[in-house]
C-alpha cells in the first residue's frame, strides 16, 4: 500500500495568510518526497476557508519544480466550474511541467455553497461532470474535436500543445457510491473514495463494487488503483490525541456546513455548526491515534487491497506538528506496508 499526504490548505485564522500557508504546503511535499512518500495530492476549491486551493494545477507545478519523483495528484478538479477547452491545454501544460507525474483527479464538485456561488445548480453537476469529462477525453486524445451537446456546442479544434503521450495524464475519479464505483471503473478509471464519517460496512461496499469492476474489466496491465482518503495524525499522548480530535471536530463542524448544508459562510470563512455525531463516534472513524492503533487500522485497509492510503493532516495542527508527523508515519508506520 503507497502512502499520499493531501496538501489540503485550511485556513482556522485568516490572519495566517494564504503566503503561509502555500508555503507550509510546498514545503510538506518537499519533505513527503524525502522520507519517502509515493505521492502528494491537491483538491480545488474556491470562496472558502476549508481546502483552500482555487488553483490546483498551479500548486502542482510549483511542487514539480521543487521535487525529482514524488507523483502529485489532484484529488479532485471539479470539472462543472472549467471550460474544457480552456482546462484540457492548461492539464497538458501541467502535465509537460511535471515531467509525466500528475495524476488527474476529477469530480462533479461536492459543497453547494461553492457551486452555486460559480453559477452551478447543484442539481445540474451530475449532467454537467459527465459531458465534462467524454469532452476533456475527446480533447486530450484526439484533434480537430467537435461537439454538439447540452452544454457543449464548438466546430473542430485542436488543443495545443498535444499531450506528451495521446490521453496523459491518467484520469482518477472521485466516487463515493459503490455502484457509481463500479461503472467508473468499467471505463478504465482510477478511483478515489472515502467513507468519511462512514461507517466501516460503506468501505467494505466501496472495494467490494471496485473489485467486480477491475474483475469485469479483465485488465492484466495498467488494471486501475483504488484510493482512499483518511483524516489523520499520529499522536503522541492521549492529551494529544484529545486536542487533535477537538481539533478535528471543529474541522468536520465546518466542512460539514459546506458538505451537506447550510452553507453558512461569513467573509470567505465557514462557520462551524454543532454536529450529530459525537466527539468519541469521530474519534472512531479517523485515524487520529498512536502508532500501534495506526497500524492496525491500516492493516484492515491494506487487507482489503487499497492500493493508496491519502493522508490529511492538516485540519488544524501546527505547522511544526505537521511536519514532525510526517516524519513519524514515515519511520514508524510505513515500514509495516512496504
Amino acid at each position: 500500500m503507497d502512502f499520499c499526504i493531501q496538501l489540503s490548505p485550511y485556513l482556522p485564522e485568516k490572519s495566517y495568510g494564504g503566503a503561509r500557508l502555500y508555503s507550509d504546503m510546498v514545503e510538506l511535499a518537499v519533505l513527503a518526497e524525502q522520507v519517502g512518500f509515493e505521492s502528494v495530492s491537491t483538491t480545488e476549491h474556491h470562496l472558502i476557508n476549508c481546502l483552500m486551493m482555487p488553483a490546483p494545477l498551479i500548486l502542482a507545478t510549483k511542487i514539480a519544480a521543487h521535487t525529482q519523483k514524488i507523483k502529485i495528484l489532484t484529488s479532485v478538479v471539479v470539472l462543472p466550474l472549467h471550460d474544457m477547452r480552456v482546462f484540457a491545454g492548461e492539464i497538458i501544460t501541467a502535465d509537460i511541467f511535471c515531467q509525466g507525474r500528475l495524476l488527474l483527479g476529477v469530480g462533479r464538485g461536492a459543497f453547494k455553497y461553492e457551486m452555486e456561488r460559480m453559477g452551478i445548480p447543484m442539481d445540474e453537476t451530475r449532467e454537467r461532470f459527465d459531458e465534462s469529462l467524454d469532452v476533456l477525453k475527446a480533447l486530450l486524445n484526439e484533434e480537430e474535436v467537435s461537439w454538439s451537446g447540452k452544454f457543449y456546442k464548438f466546430d473542430a479544434l485542436t488543443i495545443m500543445p498535444r499531450p506528451i503521450v495521446l490521453g496523459s495524464p491518467e484520469i482518477m475519479m472521485a466516487v463515493m457510491i459503490p455502484e457509481g464505483i463500479y461503472h467508473c471503473v468499467l471505463r478504465g478509471f482510477h478511483i478515489q473514495t472515502t467513507p468519511l464519517a462512514g461507517n466501516h460496512q460503506l468501505l467494505v461496499n466501496q472495494v467490494e463494487a471496485f473489485n467486480r469492476g477491475k474483475e469485469d474489466l479483465g485488465r492484466t496491465e495498467n488494471c486501475p488503483t483504488l484510493s482512499l482518503s483518511r483524516l489523520a495524525h499520529f499522536t503522541m499522548s492521549d492529551k494529544d490525541a484529545l486536542s487533535k480530535i477537538d481539533l478535528a471536530y471543529t474541522y468536520y463542524s465546518r466542512f460539514d456546513n459546506v458538505f451537506t448544508g447550510p452553507g453558512i459562510v461569513e467573509h470567505g470563512m465557514i462557520k462551524p455548526l454543532p454536529r450529530n455525531q459525537t466527539k468519541e463516534e469521530l474519534a472512531e472513524s479517523l485515524l487520529i491515534c498512536g502508532k500501534q492503533e495506526m497500524i492496525d487500522k491500516l492493516s484492515v485497509y491494506s487487507d482489503l487491497g487499497i492500493d493508496r492510503i491519502i493522508l490529511n493532516i492538516n485540519f488544524g495542527a501546527e505547522h511544526s506538528e505537521m511536519i514532525e508527523n510526517v516524519h513519524r508515519i514515515a519511520e514508524e508506520v510505513m515500514p509495516y506496508f512496504q
